[in-house]
């Protein structure tokens, strides 16, 4: 069990658009396996390793990821995720600014979520045990607006319940990827495209 770090909110838009680009959000999934360097990431995702080290550069300057001075040789530098409960400001308290930062990262997030489930449902027949680790859940709960922060809080402790320090798991483990999505449904009269 992971202890669950206070929620910090991104407030400066700089920061969501550094992490919606695509080329990043490929390196975080990579970085979900351990440290790199920019050697490592530009075999991994055919960039030079220039391109590479700029855009860890670029998550290191806004606190996503760090150094790890042990690892490095020479010239060579090492990074890792830094862990943290990064969280968006509300839609009323985000600026038109944040909104469109917002809104290319979620069209992007989810653009990715889907390639990874298509990836996990071609390779399902060789995953063994792991195929049946497709945890699927559509519901409903009725709640009013001082019930939603808290029961988003609740599934964020849900998942610091069973997080794992880095580089302790068995070695049957593997890494699930974990997504919550929830909205209000919108009426009829609410639609403004109706």
């Amino acid at each position: 069990m992971t202890d669950q770090p206070p929620p910090e909110e991104l407030t400066d838009p700089r920061q969501v658009r550094l992490l919606a680009h695509p080329l990043r959000q490929r390196i975080a999934e990579i970085m979900r396996d351990g440290p790199v360097s920019s050697t490592t990431l530009a075999r991994a995702l055919g960039q030079s390793t220039g391109a590479t080290s700029y855009h860890l550069r670029q998550l290191a300057k806004h606190g996503f990821i760090e150094e790890v001075p042990e690892l490095g040789r020479g010239r060579e530098r090492w990074w890792r995720t830094v862990p943290g409960d990064r969280r968006l400001p509300r839609y009323s308290e985000q600026s038109p600014r944040m909104r469109e930062a917002v809104e290319e990262l979620t069209r992007l997030e989810f653009a990715t979520e889907m390639e990874q489930l298509a990836r996990f449902q071609r390779a399902r027949d060789g995953l063994g045990d792991w195929a049946d680790a497709l945890l699927f859940s559509f519901s409903s709960v009725t709640l009013t607006m001082d019930q939603v922060r808290p029961f988003f809080e609740d599934y964020i402790a849900l998942l610091y319940r069973y997080k794992r320090a880095d580089g302790d798991p068995p070695p049957d483990a593997r890494t699930l990827l974990v997504r919550f999505l929830a909205f209000p449904e919108t009426r009829e009269e609410d639609d403004p495209a109706d």
